[in-house]
């Protein structure tokens, strides 16, 4: 195992986490790639090649994540793939929450999460797709679309639940 790759798991676990179930923001971070690099100077890590990042419940998965520290606690995250993706269980017993873009940040102090570029996210059935969503972790709160966006429109897909069947008699 490279030493960049040890330093840097070693700054991410003592660092802070991304927002969920509460539990989430106090297990360690697990971070799989190809190959890493702790930049210490500028405090970032990068992971390159099928990275799969996992906390708790959220699971991120990239061609690249870049961890940007400041005194040891994680500021932003920046995934990118082709798309990268991520999940997470909001609360015991709700459906997992799915999102994806070519571009994604994660401000944990925030409990912020924005998807840019082909983005989607979706819980279930419903579904909201825009080239920005940002979702609060915390409130459950998603924001499609930007008001300078030229002319590119949100949609949004909500099916209805399936009424429940009536029992033979």
């Amino acid at each position: 195992m490279k030493l960049s790759k040890i330093i840097g798991l070693g700054m991410l676990l003592m660092a802070g986490s991304v927002s969920a179930l509460e539990s989430d923001s106090e297990q360690p971070v697990y971070i799989d790639s190809d190959n890493a690099v702790y930049d210490e100077k500028a405090e970032t890590s990068t992971y390159t090649g099928h990275v799969i990042a996992t906390q708790g419940s959220i699971k991120i998965d990239a061609d690249q994540l870049v961890v940007y520290l400041k005194d040891g606690n994680i500021q932003k995250l920046i995934a990118t793939g082709k798309p990268s993706r991520f999940k997470q269980l909001p609360a015991v017993g709700k459906e997992e929450m799915h999102g994806e873009g070519l571009i994604n940040e994660f401000y944990p102090d925030k409990n912020l999460l924005i998807f840019k570029h082909n983005a989607s996210v979706w819980q279930g059935d419903a579904k909201q797709s825009s080239e920005y969503i940002e979702y609060d972790t915390k409130n459950s709160l998603l924001k499609a679309g930007e008001p300078s966006s030229d002319g590119k429109r949100v949609h949004s897909v909500i099916k209805p639940k399936p009424k429940p069947q009536a029992k033979a008699q």
